[in-house]
């Protein structure tokens, strides 16, 4: 992965997706830690970890390391970001690209908060980027260029893959790779119990099902079959894997899931008009 010289990364948040963006991109090697800087509005503990952590800068003056960065990453939670970009507005300016990881918040939110012809971007990571295996959703705002979509792929794509959406789509997008990390870690969990109280010893346990994922996931992605086929061909009449899909599908294991997906999205779209209502005040300056 070619590293990219010169650009200077803000980071305005220093969550848990900053800080597995952060790992990814200086194990990827495309920044050194010499090229971010990271802030947040008051823990200051949490600013020193990550510096300890990953050597990187923590902003003694936000708004002039804002105003400083070629790349302005948005990783305030999405009821903070209104008041966060209206502190930052001074130094946020049309050279800069501007990428949003705020779930459920449009880029024409973000772009009415800012000076006319800032180019912004939303993207969907999730925290497998810690490990450069995220799946990244990105969409473009009215001012972005293609040549703003390069860089944002470019650097997305140096801890995992990166696709690009139409915003419509952005909500799903999070109800489905953006949480979806959280699902399978929940289906490990149930497994790995089960395991256990079949007899298998704990590490042996999580040895067998995390290679037993792992060669799935691979199996998906190097075949090309349709997950139904490949279900159907580990599944022998009458074997021990019908007898165990046949307790998923008593369950409604299926109908479950469908809903698991749905739910996450809906709350997507509400959270983000919740924030873009929040924003509006923010805005037009009237107190909440």
């Amino acid at each position: 992965m070619q590293k990219i010289e010169g650009l200077r990364v803000f980071f305005l948040g220093a969550g848990s997706v900053s800080e597995a963006l952060i790992k990814g991109l200086l194990h990827a090697r495309l920044l050194s830690a010499e090229q971010v800087t990271i802030s947040n509005r008051k823990n200051t503990l949490r600013l020193e970890t990550l510096q300890r952590r990953y050597s990187v800068s923590v902003a003694q003056d936000r708004l002039a390391s804002c105003a400083q960065a070629d790349l302005l990453i948005l990783a305030a939670k999405p009821f903070d970001l209104p008041v966060a970009l209206r502190e930052f507005l001074p130094a946020i300016s049309s050279r800069q690209l501007v990428i949003s990881l705020a779930a459920g918040i449009s880029t024409a939110t973000i772009e009415q908060q800012l000076a006319q012809s800032v180019p912004v971007i939303r993207s969907m990571p999730n925290t497998s980027s810690a490990v450069q295996a995220s799946a990244t959703a990105l969409c473009a705002g009215k001012w972005a260029s293609s040549e703003h979509m390069e860089l944002a792929q470019h650097f997305f794509s140096a801890i995992g893959i990166s696709v690009v959406v139409a915003e419509s789509q952005m909500d799903a997008v999070t109800g489905l790779s953006g949480s979806g990390p959280a699902y399978f870690y929940y289906v490990v969990e149930a497994l790995l119990e089960a395991a256990q109280q079949c007899g298998l010893p704990a590490e042996t346990a999580r040895t067998l099902l995390v290679q037993t994922i792992y060669g799935a996931a691979r199996m998906l992605q190097e075949s090309g079959e349709d997950p139904a086929e490949l279900r159907r061909q580990v599944t022998s009449p009458n074997g021990t894997t019908m007898a165990g899909l046949s307790v998923l599908e008593a369950g409604g294991a299926y109908q479950l899931l469908l809903q698991t997906v749905k739910s996450a999205t809906s709350r997507s779209a509400e959270m983000g008009a919740q924030a873009e209502a929040f924003a509006a005040t923010v805005t037009t300056g009237r107190d909440v």
